[in-house]
């Protein structure tokens, strides 16, 4: 009865720090990688803990790997802020969540080489490494991204590493617009409107998925050997929805914590 009252305590203690980003700032879970472990499947449905990463607390702050090839599991990102550029060459303008809790990056593996002087080569390979999200500028419009570290190639030292990543569409090749358009089905123009100028329209008409570029910064602050942990901050830049080619992408600035497991 007292560990299962103690895990009750964990849970609301968690849930009421992670008021992730809706009221304006997340929050790191306050559950480490083992205690969330023992917990059950219903003592985290519909807590949001499912949205958090596990917070290192046991750990060096001196940031120092043995050299070696390693695969990094239960890689996860958890932004704790998002903010927005209006016009190019404006400033970032902070936002408001539409989302659930739903947005985190979780469950991500790939190879994680550290070589001499702690040097860094980060290849992601798998995983949940990409999210739907929205969020909402002070204007009242609404910008739809697709949070993303997919295919994510990094490097630079174990303090501060850095790389580029895949932005995939935000919706797909077959989704039709209200006109009944899309990129491998639907019309090819707007029915109704065959007369109008359909150069005007093209890009309207000719709908795109192309693959975007991001690119993130991450900071390591604490390493535990012993389990292999390791976590920090990051901050990547990416862009928007583009509603398939129609109009130009945003920027969005992600910042957040980061956790992952170092395994030979």
């Amino acid at each position: 009865m007292a560990k299962a009252a103690a895990k009750v305590g964990q849970v609301a203690t968690a849930v009421a720090a992670s008021a992730v980003l809706v009221a304006g700032q997340a929050q790191a879970a306050s559950l480490t990688f083992k205690e969330q472990q023992g917990l059950t499947y219903m003592q985290i449905k519909g807590t949001g803990l499912a949205n958090t990463c596990p917070l290192l607390d046991d750990a060096s702050d001196k940031v120092d790997v043995p050299a070696g090839e390693y695969q990094i599991e239960k890689f996860c990102l958890e932004p704790t802020g998002i903010e927005v550029r209006e016009e190019a060459g404006g400033d970032f303008t902070p936002t408001k969540l539409m989302t659930r809790l739903t947005y985190t990056l979780d469950e991500i593996s790939g190879k994680f080489k550290v070589g001499g002087g702690n040097s860094v080569a980060f290849q992601e390979e798998d995983g949940i490494d990409y999210a739907a999200t929205t969020v909402q500028l002070p204007g009242g419009e609404r910008v739809p991204f697709l949070f993303s570290v997919k295919d994510l190639n990094a490097s630079g030292n174990l303090e501060s590493f850095t790389g580029d990543f895949n932005v995939p569409s935000y919706r797909g090749s077959s989704f039709l617009d209200p006109k009944g358009r899309g990129g491998s089905t639907g019309y090819e123009t707007a029915s109704g409107i065959i007369a109008a100028d359909q150069d005007a329209l093209e890009t309207e008409n000719i709908k795109s998925t192309a693959v975007l570029k991001g690119n993130i910064v991450l900071n390591t602050a604490k390493v535990n050997n012993e389990t292999g942990e390791i976590a920090g901050v990051f901050e990547s830049v990416q862009p928007s929805d583009t509603d398939l080619g129609s109009k130009a992408p945003k920027d969005v600035k992600i910042s957040g914590i980061w956790y992952g497991r170092l395994t030979k």
